[in-house]
């Protein structure tokens, strides 16, 4: 039998001060269905829940509801109820009067009111309970009076706005699978708002996923978990392993530098490519029967598995020194322009690359009036520097004949070589003052500059790799002295569950399957 459509959103849009909360969203739902609109908080989930509500109205877009157009309806007069986080149960009625209140606003008569209830009490298991004040009842217990309420006036639909969300852990998992057995006892269709990607997995039949007012994937609990169609669905539903590859033809990925079969096709061929594979579906094996191998970092017990983080590939990293000075500036003799530069490291590969852009960028040298702080250009710059190791002076000069000379020290600079990761890093000693520290609007990359840090794959020199630094100093309480600043990649680690021990620091081999691959398009996420 065809599934009949209830509720269609078409390209609805709405703004909140400025901010589009909603991008246009798009979605059927259909009759008997539990759908959950899942996302994080602020993704838009429950303005759409309030929209197609009635308590809201979109900017633009249009809600239809069993084919009637309801966008001016007001919501007592659509055919749906809503049960909110916080209840919202009358404190001086009772159970039974908190379930008849919408069945005596229609004016049914007592009969046929005490009917409906009573058929209420023995769907949500608080039969013996009518007489009871709500105040006085279990977070749980209040929860069914308020779903009971909403449920007794027969709506098509029912919104259900983080319900679970003021239970404890024990009681919410309770709550998810008596929802479900409500929902398939009275066979409406049943919406439900949460961020809580367990409660989202554990009882829809479809699930939204939203982030930033837009829908990221629509698809059954299992076509989401195992399917996801971007970096994000794959982070936000369930633990992921996800690292970035290379589609090199159809069933064949490539990431960390190895080449392993898959299930995926229809990808260009060498597509840059999003890997998910998730720690259930890695075992770890002897080292000589893994497709790829590893060092156990840490093993977490879990109850019921272990959590085993694997490093695969280790990160490489060079540490070097900055040597802070308080002052290296320099003024004319009429005091009306300053000059500042520092000494710099370049290495002797790289000297014929060296021009007055380049210099100046790596001696962080700069002009300026001291009376307004506006800065003045260096017009000038006197430099001979030869392919070979040495000290070679370099002048910094205003057109006002503001100077000052530093130093450039060409060194055949070692760089450390990571043979495993496929890749080396490289980085120099360089020298700064108090100022150019604490004055620094992006340290991190100003570090990088200065100290002219770069990584690159082994394989193809020109195949840049993105480095870190880290550094334990305050930039805002610096004082003169030498601090280690220390220039980093990224290594591969694997998170893995499973109900076999391993050691930490033993070397492990990891093997999964081609379907337990799942490549996805490169995104933005």
């Amino acid at each position: 039998m065809e599934e009949k459509k209830l509720i269609e959103f078409r390209n609805i849009v709405k703004n909140f001060d400025g901010q589009i909360v909603l991008k246009g969203v798009n979605l059927d739902i259909y009759e008997n269905e539990f759908v959950t609109l899942l996302g994080p908080s602020g993704c838009g989930k429950t303005t759409l829940l309030r929209i197609l509500g009635g308590f809201l109205d979109a900017d633009e877009g249009s809600v239809i509801f069993d084919g009637e157009e309801i966008s001016k309806k007001p919501p007592y007069e659509r055919e749906l109820n809503t049960v909110f986080q916080k209840y919202a149960l009358f404190p001086h009625l009772s159970v039974y009067e908190n379930i008849a209140f919408g069945l005596k606003i229609k004016k049914m008569s007592k009969d046929i009111i005490d009917q409906k209830v009573m058929k209420m009490l023995r769907l949500i298991g608080l039969e013996g309970f009518e007489d009871k004040n709500t105040t006085l009842l279990s977070g749980g217990q209040q929860q069914r009076v308020a779903i009971a309420r909403a449920l007794v006036n027969e709506p098509k639909v029912l919104l259900l706005d983080e319900p679970l969300a003021a239970l404890d852990l024990k009681l919410r998992k309770e709550m998810q699978y008596e929802l479900k057995r409500i929902q398939q006892e009275v066979g409406i269709t049943f919406i439900f708002v949460t961020h809580d990607q367990e409660e989202a997995l554990t009882m829809s039949d479809k699930i939204v996923v939203m982030n930033h007012g837009e829908i990221q994937q629509v698809g059954t609990p299992e076509d989401i978990y195992n399917e996801p169609s971007n970096r994000f669905v794959a982070n936000f539903i369930g633990e992921s392993n996800i690292l970035k590859g290379l589609m090199l033809e159809d069933y064949k990925v490539q990431f960390d530098d190895i080449t392993f079969d898959c299930v995926d096709f229809g990808f260009k061929e060498k597509e840059p490519v999003d890997v998910v594979i998730r720690p259930e579906d890695i075992d770890i094996v002897d080292v000589k029967d893994g497709k790829m191998t590893g060092e156990v970092l840490s093993v977490l017990f879990k109850g019921v598995h272990y959590e085993i983080i694997v490093e695969t590939v280790p990160g490489t990293s060079v540490t070097v020194n900055m040597r802070v000075i308080q002052n290296h500036d320099v003024a004319s003799e009429d005091g009306k322009e300053m000059i500042s530069a520092s000494n710099f490291y370049v290495d002797i590969d790289d000297v014929e690359e060296l021009d007055d852009k380049e210099v100046i960028a790596r001696a962080n040298a700069q002009a300026w009036d001291p009376e307004t702080d506006e800065y003045i250009s260096i017009a000038k710059l006197e430099y001979e520097v030869a392919k070979e190791e040495g000290q070679y002076p370099v002048v910094f000069a205003t057109a006002g004949g503001t100077k000052v000379e530093r130093t450039i020290f060409v060194v055949d600079q070692p760089f450390v070589k990571n043979e495993k990761a496929n890749e080396a890093v490289m980085a120099f000693n360089f020298i700064k003052t108090v100022d150019e520290i604490t004055e620094s609007q992006a340290l991190d990359t100003d570090l990088k500059t200065w100290a002219n840090a770069q990584g690159w794959k082994l394989s193809d020199e020109e195949q840049s790799v993105d480095i870190s630094v880290d550094y334990d100093f305050d930039p805002e309480n610096m004082k003169e002295g030498i601090y280690p600043i220390t220039f980093w990649t990224t290594g591969r680690e694997f998170k893995i569950h499973t109900t076999d021990y391993s050691e930490v620091g033993q070397e492990v081999g990891l093997t999964f399957f081609p379907e337990d691959i799942h490549v996805m398009s490169r995104t933005g996420y």
